[in-house]
């Protein structure tokens, strides 16, 4: 008779869907590209013309919106040809917002279409029901626990910016104008959040491959096994 045997619990899957392998990499690309035209719009492009406000106190996004209330006739030829081409650079960033914000609703999609077993609050409740023996099974929970409720705050982080960014696109609508200015705000302060978000997490996904979840990059590629 064979020994009955106990497998320690797995919290961490290393098999990914096609379609949020294909929703992963998208956001990857997307977000940078938002970040590159943010870098290039707020330095590149930078112009010394006197705004309504400190521009040095602004957010890249902010400044954006006060450019709306001055008139670019008055500015040097060098400054009208920043002011421009910073304009056209915001362009594509608005146009990138507008991909965001349809890769966030196709998440809320995928989601609800997925097996009920592999959605994010089922396997979140479902670990914390899990029974752990031992230190390490402890840490494999705790861990997966936060990197599971961190990506809920990074959904809640997108949500935010990418509504404000909405806002923000369609500030000349008479019922938004009361907001544009807390959107703008609000948009300026939760993009550090995602930044820090998108740093920690490339870290910890290098650090997991490296150690005890080894091939998760690649799984995120090729599916997994």
């Amino acid at each position: 008779m064979e020994p009955l045997t106990i497998s320690k619990p797995s919290f961490f899957s290393l098999k990914y869907s096609t379609s949020i392998r294909i929703w992963h990499w998208l956001i990857f690309l997307f977000m940078t590209a938002s970040i590159v035209s943010v870098l290039v719009a707020s330095t590149l492009f930078e112009d010394d013309h006197d705004g309504p406000r400190d521009k040095d106190h602004q957010s890249p996004t902010e400044q954006k919106g006060e450019e709306h209330h001055f008139d670019p006739s008055k500015l040097s030829p060098e400054q009208r040809v920043a002011f421009t081409y910073r304009h056209k650079v915001w362009d594509v960033h608005q146009y990138i917002g507008f991909g965001l914000s349809f890769l966030l609703l196709s998440r809320v999609v995928i989601e609800a279409t997925r097996n009920k077993e592999e959605r994010l609050m089922k396997r979140i409740h479902k670990a914390v029901s899990i029974p752990v023996n031992g230190k390490e099974e402890q840490q494999d929970k705790k861990h997966f626990l936060f990197v599971k409720r961190a990506y809920l705050v990074f959904y809640i982080l997108f949500f935010l910016m990418a509504i404000t960014g909405l806002i923000m696109a369609f500030d000349h609508t008479a019922f938004l104008k009361p907001v544009v200015g807390p959107a703008h705000q609000i948009h300026g302060f939760v993009q550090y959040l995602i930044y820090a978000y998108i740093i920690a997490h490339m870290v910890g996904v290098v650090r997991a491959d490296m150690n005890k979840q080894k091939g998760m990059v690649s799984a995120m590629i090729n599916g997994g096994e």
